[in-house]
């Protein structure tokens, strides 16, 4: 089972601040699963398909290609800035 987190407008945009799903042998990479989560269309296909996604791996900032294991915690945020 992993955790899965959307911040700010994502979180918005679906409505829904999380959910756990159970990892199987075709989710390797936050990739695997962020396009397990786009296939579910709609709201999910727009912000998941955010060319500027940003995620985190285990609250550690990370790259879409990043490797996940049974009880990782994913996060997919839009990018921020500060000022």
């Amino acid at each position: 089972m992993i955790l899965i987190n959307y911040f700010a407008r994502y979180r918005e945009q679906l409505g829904c601040g999380g959910e756990k799903i159970a990892l199987d042998s075709t989710l390797q990479t936050i990739n695997d699963v962020r396009k397990l989560l786009i296939a579910r269309g709609n709201a999910w296909d727009e912000v998941l398909n955010d060319n500027n996604i940003m995620c985190a791996l285990n609250q550690e900032l990370c790259t879409l290609d990043a490797a996940i294991e049974d009880f990782d915690e994913i996060a997919f945020f839009p990018p921020v800035t500060g000022g």
